[in-house]
């Protein structure tokens, strides 16, 4: 689903380097339309990458700020469309192939090595040209005050294929994943830095290693708002700006389905505990038994509205992001265009919303882990995760 859908998955970047001197939209305009999608419909091309609009994926040039622009956001889509032709297909058609061949050659027994490569390639040009190519599109959008790139899917290979044509495209930037680590150092109270500084297990400022070495924000994130859920009122304040204002209450919560991973011996081990949760008795055992929560389904809300995510612990990913429909009323007056940009203004609204709140929580809880109420607080959740319910 686009950036536009009421629900959306998405993962998010920091952009690293410096931006080039000079006119914003004049540059990014050239990089775009550079790096563009070309069709592959009238060819035997098995595929094509770029960028395309995100209001149009027909179209490519990026001539006009109404492409690409909105306000202080960068918009692009990136198109990909390929021919996928089945391996059974192929030795179907190559078998008819050497057939004919050692028909029109009755010396031969056998097709030499180097011919059957030759018909191979020639029959699957041949299937190339009968093929549609299938178009996949995923959206992104660049916020240039933040720094901050959404992107709509959770792929590692498509994740891999749009950092390598956002690579190619911004010679001389680079995204870096905004993962537990990397989102604990953007919304950690001024206070508390030093000590996520010295509570990070990782050897180096490599990703992978910021990933690996840290896991236990996650894990610790989810048993500490699992236990909160069940024990307190689930209220908590907007600590971070953005558009709710600072202060604002908001609820926040897990329930519906979590999942449970373990490594031993035997290989990894994986649990699913799907349906609504009055004592979250399965999960308990489960964590008794030395397995983490990796993954949840976390709800927030504000007032009378309602933002429900799958939250992916080892890269904090929002999997299946529901906002609060975006609803706006015609207006005859209103060409299309402003249709479009107004709708896209107010579906960011309520999806910065969302993370504002998100990440309100989750500076909530570092106060918490990283400061000297952490060790009662453990204390409590070891206490009700082996206590009988009555």
């Amino acid at each position: 689903m686009g950036i536009l859908s009421n629900t959306v998955s998405i993962c998010q970047f920091r952009v690293a380097g410096d931006f080039p001197a000079g006119d914003l939209f004049q540059w990014a305009s050239q990089r775009l339309a550079g790096n563009g999608f070309k069709s592959i419909d009238q060819s035997t091309a098995e595929l094509s990458v770029g960028w395309v609009h995100l209001d149009d994926h027909r179209q490519s040039d990026f001539a006009v700020p109404a492409a690409f622009w909105r306000d202080h956001y960068l918009i692009f889509t990136l198109r990909r469309d390929q021919r996928r032709i089945p391996a059974a297909l192929v030795k179907a058609y190559q078998q008819v192939a050497e057939h004919e061949y050692l028909t029109e050659n009755p010396g031969l027994s056998r097709v030499p090595k180097q011919k059957r490569e030759d018909l191979k390639e020639a029959v699957r040009g041949m299937l190339l040209g009968k093929t549609l190519p299938i178009p996949s599109t995923w959206d992104a959008v660049w916020d240039t005050q933040t720094g901050i790139v959404t992107f709509a899917s959770l792929s590692p290979v498509i994740i891999e294929l749009f950092e390598g044509q956002f690579k190619k495209t911004f010679e001389g930037l680079r995204l870096v994943a905004v993962h537990p680590y990397a989102r604990a150092e953007q919304v950690v109270a001024e206070e508390s830095r030093p000590a996520l500084a010295q509570a990070n297990q990782a050897g180096s400022e490599a990703a992978l290693d910021l990933i690996r070495s840290n896991q236990w924000l996650g894990w610790d994130f989810f048993l500490w708002l699992m236990f909160r859920t069940m024990h307190d009122t689930s209220e908590y304040r907007v600590s971070l700006a953005g558009h709710c204002d600072l202060n604002e209450p908001f609820a926040a919560y897990v329930n519906d389905r979590l999942v449970l991973l373990s490594s031993g011996e035997n290989g990894q081990q994986k649990i699913t505990v799907a349906g609504p949760q009055d004592h979250f008795s399965e999960v308990r055992t489960a964590l008794q038994n030395g397995k983490r929560i990796t993954e949840a389904m976390v709800y927030l809300e504000k007032d009378e509205h309602i933002w429900r995510l799958t939250l992916k612990g080892e890269l904090f990913q929002f999997a299946s992001l529901k906002a609060p429909a975006v609803k706006l009323e015609k207006d005859d007056g209103v060409d299309e265009q402003s249709e479009r940009e107004a709708v896209f203004f107010e579906r960011m609204f309520v999806l910065e919303q969302g993370l504002q709140l998100f990440d309100s929580l989750y500076s909530t809880f570092l106060g918490l882990r990283l400061g000297s109420g952490w060790e009662e607080e453990s204390a409590r959740i070891d206490r009700w995760l082996v206590e009988r319910e009555a």
